[in-house]
C-alpha cells in the first residue's frame, strides 16, 4: 500500500470539508493517509511519500492563496518522480478563472516528475452532499491508483 499525504490550504473550511472527505474515501478504500495544513507542511516533505494530494482554493483572479505561495515555491527544489499526484480545490464561479489554483499545482506537480492519475477536482465553494461523496470517490480512486505501481526513485 501506498503512503499518501494530502495538504491543503482552507480560509473558510470549504477546503477542509473537501480534505476530510477525500481522506475518508482513502480509508474506505483500505489506505492510509496523512493530512496536514499546509502551513504545516513544507515541500521537501514530499519526497518521503509515494503518493501526493494537494488542494487550495483560487484567490482573487486566479491566483494561489497566500499560505501556498511558499510551498509552491519550495516545490521548485523538489523531485517526485514515481510518485503519483492528484489535486483538488474550492472555486468560485463569479471569478473569470474557475479553480486556476488547481491548474497551477498540477502543472507545478508535473515539473517535479509527479505522475498526475487523476483529473483536477472542482468544487463550487462549499461542497454538498453530492459533492462531498464526489470527493470521498475521489479519495477512493487516488488509492488505488496509488497502490498499483507508486514507487520511489
Amino acid at each position: 500500500m501506498a503512503d499518501i499525504v494530502l495538504i491543503y490550504a482552507s480560509m473558510t473550511g470549504n477546503m477542509e470539508e473537501m480534505a476530510d472527505a477525500i481522506a475518508a474515501g482513502i480509508r474506505s478504500a483500505g489506505g492510509e493517509v496523512v493530512v496536514k495544513s499546509v502551513m504545516d507542511a513544507n515541500a521537501s516533505e514530499l519526497e518521503r511519500y509515494d503518493a501526493v494530494l494537494l488542494g487550495a482554493y483560487t484567490w482573487g483572479d486566479g491566483e494561489l492563496p497566500d499560505e501556498f505561495l511558499d510551498f509552491y515555491e519550495e516545490m521548485d527544489d523538489i523531485r517526485l518522480t514515481g510518485r503519483k499526484a492528484a489535486v483538488f480545490g474550492s472555486c468560485d464561479s463569479c471569478y473569470p478563472e474557475y479553480g486556476a489554483a488547481v491548474g497551477l499545482l498540477i502543472n507545478k506537480l508535473r515539473e517535479t516528475g509527479a505522475d498526475v492519475v487523476l483529473p483536477g477536482l472542482k468544487v463550487e465553494l462549499s461542497p454538498s452532499t453530492e459533492e462531498a461523496e464526489a470527493c470521498r470517490r475521489f479519495g477512493s480512486e487516488f488509492v488505488k491508483l496509488a497502490a498499483s505501481g507508486a514507487a520511489r526513485s
